[in-house]
């Protein structure tokens, strides 16, 4: 009996030392997991639904919607002019969407972009838009 109890108390203190720490490859995590999603919901507008899971609540927000023209993209030619045409210019249609989980005190815990498209600067219009570059 003291054995169990041993063991268990030794896995609760195993257990208690985890955290789940951001990867430093995903800027929006980085940016936003263990701040208050007041705080993102005032920035960015409200979420389009919620749902319940335990003791988590998950929301669903869509936003960032922009129209940008990204210019024609041109290979250097000879004696620095301007060469060949490689990528003819566009419109792109700019958005993002997240399903961000909260804990029962409304802090962020997780942030998952759902629907995300190459922006103009990078191969995230989500990270652009919800974790920008600080200057």
């Amino acid at each position: 009996m003291k054995l169990r109890t041993i063991t268990a108390a030794g896995l609760a203190i195993a257990l208690a030392g985890c955290t789940t720490i951001p990867s430093a490859g995903n800027p929006i995590e980085a940016r936003w997991v263990g701040k208050s999603a007041g705080i993102f919901f005032a920035a960015y507008g409200p979420p389009i639904s919620d749902r319940e899971e335990g003791a988590s609540t998950i929301y669903t927000w869509r936003g960032g919607y922009k129209t940008v023209r990204i210019p024609a993209k041109y290979a250097e030619g000879a004696d620095g002019k301007r060469g060949k045409q490689i990528a003819a210019a566009r419109t792109a249609y700019l958005r993002c969407q997240a399903d961000i989980t909260t804990s029962s005190d409304y802090t962020i815990r997780d942030i998952r972009t759902v629907a995300d498209i190459p922006g103009v600067n990078g191969p995230s219009y989500c990270a652009e838009f919800l974790a920008p570059e600080q200057k």
